[in-house]
């Protein structure tokens, strides 16, 4: 992050990063479908394919209302995430209620991020006056909160069925 002198450095760089967090996510997660046993999950996570594809655009948004090109700055973060689920598939090749446990796990540590990230982003927006970007990032806010809750649901299904096939 060198060269942040200022907010707007430090948002513009955030921005970046998310966007590019964004375009990995909307690429991982039909493989966390395909690897997914239950048909819930898979669809919970084909659904918030289709809702990180609206971020995306949302984002966009955000770069042309302060002027700026869309574009990515590579998250690490964000890759550590996606590597953490793919080495769970690795470790877990079949199908199953404990894969799917740990495909929850990921998934919520990817939303947990992602919430993190347009809390600050809101954050500095407001601060900075750009009301634009403040509603358009709260709008995707919003979707990664709704995903996180779903996700809390859908595990304690998963997780006691994960119980059963341990036992």
């Amino acid at each position: 992050m060198a060269g942040m002198k200022s907010l707007d450095d430090l948002f513009l760089h955030t921005l970046k990063d998310i966007y590019y967090a964004e375009r990995q996510i909307l690429k991982a997660l039909p493989k966390m479908a395909k690897a997914a046993e239950s048909e819930a999950l898979r669809d919970g996570f084909m659904t918030h394919r289709e809702e990180t594809q609206g971020q995306i655009e949302r984002l966009q948004k955000v770069f042309e209302s302060i002027g700026k090109r869309a574009q990515g700055v590579t998250c690490e973060a964000i890759n550590g995430l996606i590597e953490e689920c793919e080495e769970l598939l690795e470790e877990a090749p079949q199908p199953s209620s404990v894969r799917d446990a740990g495909l929850v796990a990921c998934a919520q540590a990817v939303e947990h991020y992602e919430i993190a990230r347009y809390g600050a982003l809101i954050a500095w927006a407001t601060a900075a006056g750009k009301t634009e970007a403040v509603g358009l990032l709260e709008a995707n806010l919003a979707e990664e909160k709704a995903t996180d809750t779903k996700l809390t649901k859908e595990s304690r299904q998963i997780n006691a069925a994960a119980m059963k096939q341990a036992a």
